[in-house]
């Protein structure tokens, strides 16, 4: 199993596509995401988001704040600000 996976600036899309993990900072500490993971809506702190994509592609970006939402195997990142520091930019 996947989890579909939006990444979201303020301004524009930024990565979407399917993932195995997604890591990233909360208000509350460090999160991992899995397929088959309980819903959750947490505030995103800024530092790093860190998605594994099914296969070769994945992204790891810096975010400022934000909110991280998981529902039904989909993550919803969205952040003020995003800066794509490794794997594939924007599709």
């Amino acid at each position: 199993m996947a989890l579909q996976v939006e990444l979201v600036a303020a301004d524009r899309s930024v990565w979407s596509g399917e993932a195995t993990l997604v890591r990233a900072r909360t208000a509350e500490g460090d999160i991992g995401i899995m397929a088959g993971h309980e819903p959750i809506l947490a505030i995103l702190a800024p530092g790093d988001v860190a998605i594994s994509g099914s296969g070769s592609e994945g992204v790891t970006a810096t975010v400022t704040g934000g909110f991280f939402s998981v529902d039904h195997d989909k993550v919803t990142i969205v952040a003020e600000q995003v800066e794509v520091t490794a794997g594939s930019g924007a599709r």
